[in-house]
């Protein structure tokens, strides 16, 4: 069995990793119950924009897993910290594809947020200095008509993230990435994704944690985000098989994740052997 040595904290991916959808993965309770008993502290980090932090401490809590605000740390509360240190206090009028996930982060940074056909030479209005766009299950013609036309003339384009798909209990579905697909063929800008791969997520996540790269260990269920990520911010990772990505997968990219497991039922054998010397395997 393999050890998980040298390890003072975990960044740990939700979508895929803790559950599908609102099903939770079998050996979500005992995963946590193991972290809290040995004391290893986490951040839960999504690129799923979709929830605020409080909706997921409570999603959690209805199964049976209790985390504090501190432990939730999303792509876009990720995404709405960086742009308040990048804009100047006068353009931060923001126009948002998403949910109240990453609605409401923007508020709370001092964002202003415009309405659909809110733009520039449309009467007398004033439109967006930023268009963000992150997982909206209300995503709508007017919406994307909205944000064309908001880039078109001139705003800054971000992402909260770039993920093509979300695994859900029914499969996978389209995620952010073809939202931001349909938009940069109707504008020709690229959008600027803030979330994995990117190392934003994981830097902010390293702070909430106080601890080195070298101390910390990342979980995800996607290569293209989760691991790649990791490597980008300099950390080790664990790649889970119960989401996106498949263990084929590993000969067709130039990295690696540190290991390789089934799910989060095996991580907790293997913390279980190196912190408790529990001989149990994982079944």
């Amino acid at each position: 069995m393999a050890q998980i040595n040298d390890v003072k904290g975990f960044i740990i991916d939700m979508d895929g990793v803790l559950w599908h959808g609102n099903h939770p993965i079998v050996g979500l309770g005992a995963f946590f119950s193991l972290l809290r008993e040995i004391g290893l502290p986490f951040v839960l980090a999504t690129n799923n924009a979709s929830l605020t932090q409080q909706q997921y401490i409570d999603k959690l809590a209805k199964m049976d897993v209790s985390v504090i605000a501190d432990e939730v740390l999303t792509s876009s509360m990720a995404t709405a910290s960086y742009l308040a240190k990048q804009q100047p206090e006068d353009k931060k009028r923001v126009f948002v594809i998403g949910e109240a996930g990453l609605r409401a982060p923007l508020e709370e940074q001092g964002f202003v947020l415009t309405d659909l056909y809110e733009v520039d030479g449309n009467g007398t209005m004033k439109g967006a200095d930023l268009v963000v766009s992150g997982l909206d299950r209300t995503l709508t013609w007017d919406k994307l008509a909205t944000a064309t036309l908001n880039i078109k003339k001139g705003a800054a384009f971000y992402a909260t993230n770039a993920d093509t798909t979300l695994p859900t209990e029914l499969g996978d579905v389209i995620g952010n990435g073809g939202t931001l697909a349909a938009l940069e063929a109707a504008t020709g800008v690229e959008a600027v994704s803030l979330g994995k791969p990117e190392p934003v997520l994981y830097q902010q996540a390293l702070r909430v944690l106080d601890t080195t790269t070298a101390e910390t260990v990342a979980i995800g269920d996607r290569l293209d985000t989760d691991i790649l990520g990791a490597v980008n911010a300099g950390m080790r990772s664990i790649l889970v098989l119960s989401g996106i990505s498949s263990h084929e997968e590993l000969a067709d990219i130039d990295y690696q994740p540190t290991w390789v497991m089934k799910d989060i039922s095996e991580i907790t054998a293997v913390l279980r052997a190196t912190f408790l010397g529990d001989s149990v395997e994982n079944e």
